[in-house]
């Protein structure tokens, strides 16, 4: 299969730094992080999220097809509603979070960088008869975010996604530096994902694993509806769902602002009264540095885990936040 390059051409904007996996091809920031983060909150500027996939599905039977493939139910998705949902295994692990709209004739769809080749290859095994076409659009399509509150113009036939924490562009990749210079200033993926740990947004590949079903990271709601009918791995969400409690469960972790790094990803995370040689307890999943709230991170840690318990991320202190019940 084809793969084009996401290197985005905004890098070549003044002060752009280089974000690195997994999000290379796009700045990390553009010389002043807490700046961009203010900005964003405050519904103005804008982020490049162009290295991300962008699949299309289109044809009569769209709809109706991808009801029986994904966790949400999309079945009669009114045009230009906003939804997510997951691809998952037999087992119900999460294998794909594609985040979607449908413009009355395409569902359009973002996802990881570099996973919509295995997506499409899923989803080009599962066609039999059903009258649908699947695309990589990733070569001509470039998503851009706008903040929730913005006032940007979104230029004429550009298929906009609208969430709660701000609209996703489905812009044409040839127009992205003009609508840069037009709708400026342009915000680094560092000071959209802060803004995403804040509001406990999980992101695949970072909060997820090889086992993680959805359960753990609050996807149930979100990105799973409870009441459709069968899909890949539905027989795991209904049991956990109805018989038992997700083995693990993600996090919200207030950091020891002293230190001068934050936790990478995958820091393993003890409780603090049993010191750093402590049993493991969990890992971070995302780092960042809030402009308000300091450093701060997302974490999977084991479900029998006290709320109150303060933890160590590596040699850093963290106090948690419950995210998802235990």
């Amino acid at each position: 299969m084809q793969r084009h390059s996401t290197t985005s051409p905004l890098l070549s904007l003044p002060g752009a730094v280089p974000a690195e996996a997994p999000d290379e091809g796009v700045a990390a920031h553009y010389g002043d992080l807490f700046r961009e983060q203010r900005a964003l909150a405050d519904g103005a500027g804008f982020v490049d999220l162009s290295h991300r996939g962008v699949v299309t599905v289109t044809g009569d039977d769209r709809l109706s097809w991808l009801h029986l493939l994904l966790t949400q139910h999309v079945s009669d998705l009114p045009p230009g509603l906003a939804t997510e949902a997951l691809i998952l295994s037999a087992h119900g692990h999460v294998e794909h979070a594609l985040y979607l709209v449908d413009d009355g004739t395409t569902v359009w769809a973002h996802v990881e960088p570099g996973t919509q080749q295995d997506l499409i290859a899923y989803l080009e095994s599962m066609k039999f008869f059903y009258r649908v076409e699947v695309a990589d659009r990733t070569g001509e399509f470039a998503v851009v975010h706008l903040p929730a509150g913005s006032i940007a113009e979104v230029p004429a036939d550009t298929v906009v996604r609208e969430a709660p924490h701000g609209r996703d562009l489905f812009l044409a990749r040839a127009d992205l530096e003009k609508f840069a210079a037009e709708h400026g200033p342009a915000a680094g993926i560092l000071a959209y994902e802060a803004l995403r740990v804040e509001s406990h947004r999980p992101r695949l590949g970072l909060e997820t694993d090889h086992r993680t079903i959805p359960h753990e990271l609050g996807w149930i709601g979100t990105a799973v509806h409870l009441q459709k009918g069968c899909y890949r791995g539905q027989e795991t969400v209904a049991r956990v769902q109805n018989l038992g409690k997700p083995p693990r469960r993600l996090v919200f972790l207030h950091l020891d602002g002293s230190e001068v790094l934050l936790p990478a990803h995958g820091t393993p995370l003890r409780v603090a009264s049993e010191g750093e040689e402590g049993r493991q307890i969990g890992f971070i999943t995302t780092s960042a540095r809030h402009h308000e709230l300091g450093p701060i991170a997302l974490a999977l840690v084991k479900r029998n885990v006290p709320l109150d318990a303060e933890l160590l991320a590596g040699g850093t202190a963290a106090a948690q936040e419950v995210v998802v019940e235990p």
